[in-house]
């Protein structure tokens, strides 16, 4: 396959994974159909079989997609930063900052992993019972560095804190209206954290 069929090839699967996300964030996982979501991309859904077997495939592409492009956000701020404790903040900014920008892309991470299910009917959330999250091992990674650059207090364990600070961030998903207040939100869980790692 030559390159510009690949990129023609990359591009349209990017395609029906965003209009998936639409899907999934205008009717839901129970209502979705390759029918809709071709209607939604303006494509035929022989075009959808032709990048993804079936539905279930086309949801695990989904899947991934939207872990990859939340933990490339997340990434891109902690990169900015050399400082450890600024590299933690940087983490706390852009998980709050993904919450509020990309409300789409969290509620059809959401209507996959607790309604999608395999052909063995096994709950997405299931599915990788075991393996760790990218992001908790990235936001564990920075305390535990911190930790051993005597940075950061040795009086918490990063493991249950990186899990303390990813729920709260997490919760910011579901408080999101007009009357709330990311800023705040965001300066309180930040000095709440900084308590914790002095």
């Amino acid at each position: 396959m030559t390159k510009e069929k690949t990129f023609i090839s990359e591009a349209r699967r990017e395609q029906i994974l965003k209009a998936t996300i639409d899907v999934l964030n205008d009717i839901g996982y129970v209502k979705l159909s390759l029918a809709k979501i071709a209607k939604h991309a303006k494509i035929s859904t022989g075009l959808i079989s032709y990048h993804f077997a079936d539905k279930e495939e086309l949801i695990h592409h989904t899947l991934n997609y939207l872990i990859g492009a939340q933990l490339e956000f997340i990434d891109d701020w902690v990169k900015r930063e050399t400082d450890i404790y600024q590299q933690l903040l940087g983490y706390i900014k852009a998980t709050l900052t993904y919450q509020y920008e990309y409300v789409k892309n969290n509620v059809a991470l959401v209507e996959i992993i607790f309604n999608a299910r395999t052909e063995d009917n096994i709950p997405y959330y299931k599915l990788n019972e075991g393996e760790e999250d990218p992001l908790y091992l990235r936001l564990e990674s920075i305390l535990s560095e911190g930790q051993e650059q005597k940075v950061f207090s040795s009086d918490f364990q990063p493991k249950a804190t990186a899990i303390l600070i990813n729920g709260a961030a997490n919760e910011s998903m579901l408080l999101q209206s007009d009357s709330f207040d990311n800023q705040n939100y965001q300066q309180e869980l930040i000095k709440m954290v900084t308590k914790i790692v002095q």
